[in-house]
């Protein structure tokens, strides 16, 4: 039987969405019926149904009871923390000082919880680190002991740095040293004005929240709760500030953010006073305007690679702080839309469940870290705004620079995802019917009108691929949530639609179809033939778009004939060219 269904080709046009294409293909073993067509029109339509349906799907997210955590009575030290502070409490002897030694914020946390931490502040009530770091030094080259490295950070608050610190190494681990201190911010600055040496007190009530506002003495070798509320919202998985909540982020706007982390970190509740402060008109305006884009950008980076992604994202759309944080350029097209928050978050979540259902493993960090982004932006693939040059670049690309002020290469690639996935919807019938769908016709766009019939699916698939390298498991991951586009809109849509277990078996059935068409890691097969061949067969004296274009050819010829020579393709474009000038 022979059917058909029309596509014009993606790879010459990168950010163009898949329009209805052509495929001919035989089918030995299906009856008359029509395959999905990926269409940009029908996918708006899903998207304005799956946000409307969404609404109530992630919401719940917040509201759930939290985990219970057991908060151990002392903390409990390793043998390299007993030297580290052995080490520290002797130089304290030998000049006859009188500093009391305090382990601060997340080390005496995590203890606490029993976790593992490799991050210890030492805080000093009455020296300068870099001066108790020099005697530190001086003690232990008294003792004979080998200093192993010395360093002085200086003030930087663009960097969140608002006081010099003081760095050692002990025992092959970095221990910061800064003194107690307490600030005071103007109105349009998260930078302290005024800086002092504080009380032990002082300094705790002046953190973000209460859980880091510990305090491990370790003179008394005891735990220090100077709010008297870091231990009770330990034990009861709660996010409170020392403070009242509204003036602490009016203060510094960027604790709202890591307030956000560490609850969703810990499975703790937000307060219900900061969340509404976090959600209040004049501290999301003190977020947009006083904390630097790179600051944000960390922080959401810190979430996104965490272990509680979806829940962080979802505490910043319940708080409505997503514009605020992923804020956009003034003028693109389509306009977003409703709830569009709320479908981001519903795609995240969606992406981690199937990456946990195909396993961990198959990808790395880096590819889990960018496929989150990438389905966290998923909704946003087809927008686009115009730069000052009147060109057309696509939002994410600003998310990512501007908004987040990120490294480029990550708007690279999860712009070229979100291009893969949609090449990849086209191909899914085809990879996935294991042989039982055959290509007979396809347009295929300038350049590979000469690929024999029987390998066609091997050429596009290895174009896709060498495309997109070794993220292409992420594309083909992201294309399942989006096969069939062709969906009825029912009130609880998503939860119908994203079948994982399916699309699990979608992903290894189409992962299989590209090993056994031997196409793993074609990204690193060399081209047969080089540019000054093609000038030489071409009689040219200077590149140009003609070579890019025989480069393409043999590209695809390659691909056809995976066993091919030099010689071979080098006699075919020949062949080809002659046949070339003779129809001109």
């Amino acid at each position: 039987m022979r059917i058909v269904l029309r596509v014009e080709h993606p790879f010459l046009h990168p950010f163009r969405s898949i329009t209805k294409s052509l495929f001919f293909f035989n089918t030995p073993k299906c009856s008359a019926k029509t395959l999905p067509i990926v269409s940009s029109k029908k996918t708006q339509g899903f998207l304005r149904c799956i946000a409307m349906a969404s609404t109530t799907t992630t919401t719940t997210t917040t509201t759930t009871a939290p985990v219970v955590h057991q908060v151990k009575e002392r903390i409990e030290l390793t043998e390299i923390e007993r030297k580290i502070f052995d080490r520290l409490l002797a130089t304290n002897r030998h000049f006859g000082l009188t500093n009391q030694l305090r382990v601060a914020g997340g080390w005496v946390r995590d203890k606490l919880l029993g976790k593992d931490c490799y991050d210890i502040d030492i805080a000093l009530d009455n020296m300068l680190g870099s001066e108790f770091v020099d005697k530190v030094r001086d003690y232990l080259l008294s003792t004979g002991e080998q200093v192993q490295g010395v360093a002085v950070i200086p003030c930087n608050p663009e960097q969140s740095k608002h006081l010099e610190t003081a760095r050692m190494r002990l025992f092959d681990m970095w221990i910061d040293f800064v003194n107690l201190r307490s600030e005071e911010y103007s109105d349009n600055s998260r930078i302290p004005t005024k800086q002092k040496f504080g009380t032990a007190e002082e300094d705790a009530y002046r953190r973000d929240l209460t859980i880091n506002s510990l305090f491990y003495n370790i003179n008394t070798d005891s735990v220090e709760d100077f709010t008297q509320r870091g231990i009770a919202d330990l034990k009861s998985g709660k996010i409170v500030t020392p403070l009242p909540a509204k003036a602490t982020f009016l203060d510094d706007p960027l604790r709202v953010l890591r307030a956000i982390r560490f609850g969703a970190r810990f499975g703790f509740l937000l307060d219900e006073e900061l969340k509404k402060a976090a959600s209040c008109d004049e501290v999301k305006d003190a977020l947009a305007a006083k904390i630097s884009r790179e600051r944000i950008g960390v922080e959401i980076d810190l979430m996104i690679s965490g272990n509680q992604p979806v829940k962080a994202m979802t505490y910043i759309c319940d708080l409505t702080l997503f514009s605020i944080v992923f804020s956009l350029p003034p003028n693109f097209e389509p306009a977003k839309t409703e709830n569009c928050d709320r479908l981001c978050i519903t795609y995240l979540d969606a992406t981690r469940n199937l990456i946990q259902l195909i396993g961990d493993s198959t990808f790395n960090d880096e590819q889990r870290r960018l496929s989150l982004y990438a389905a966290l932006f998923l909704p946003l693939r087809e927008t686009i705004y115009k730069d000052n040059k009147a060109k057309k670049i696509p939002v994410v690309n600003y998310i990512f620079r501007e908004s987040l002020k990120r490294k480029a290469s990550d708007a690279e690639t999860v712009v070229n995802l979100h291009s893969a996935l949609e090449k990849f919807l086209s191909l899914i019938p085809f990879l996935e019917s294991d042989g039982d769908i055959e290509l007979i016709e396809v347009d295929w766009g300038k350049g590979l009108d000469d690929v024999p019939l029987n390998s066609k699916l091997r050429v596009l698939t290895g174009l896709l691929l060498r495309e997109i390298k070794d993220f292409w498991r992420v594309a083909l991951l992201l294309s399942t949530l989006l096969y069939p586009p062709d969906v009825n809109c029912t009130e609880n849509f998503p939860k119908q639609y994203f079948q994982l277990d399916k699309q699990r078996d979608l992903f290894k059935a189409v992962e299989s179809a590209i090993t056994k068409l031997g196409l793993e890691k074609v990204w690193d097969v060399k081209p047969l033939v080089n540019g000054k061949d093609i000038m030489s067969v071409l009689q040219l004296k200077a590149g140009g778009p003609l070579i890019r274009e025989w480069q393409q050819k043999l590209l695809a010829w390659q691909l056809a004939h995976p066993d091919g020579t030099m010689e071979e393709s080098m006699d075919w474009m020949r062949q080809a060219h002659s046949k070339r000038v003779k129809t001109q």
